[in-house]
């Protein structure tokens, strides 16, 4: 049972970023179609976060 509770912490500091930032990208939205684009970035702004850091330490 100790060899998967490093899977489930990182799934539920997944899950609190991942509703985290569908609330930002929400608030932000102005129309439909912005929300929509907000519940996609929100599944998506990991790996662009991941994407920008690799490109600052390059």
């Amino acid at each position: 049972m100790a060899e998967n509770s490093g899977a489930a912490a990182g799934g539920a500091i997944y899950g609190f970023g991942l509703f985290g930032a569908w609330v930002y990208f929400w608030q932000e939205a102005d129309g439909f179609w912005e929300h929509a684009l907000g519940i996609v970035e929100g599944f998506v702004w990991p790996a662009i976060m991941v994407y920008d850091l690799f490109t600052a330490l390059n």
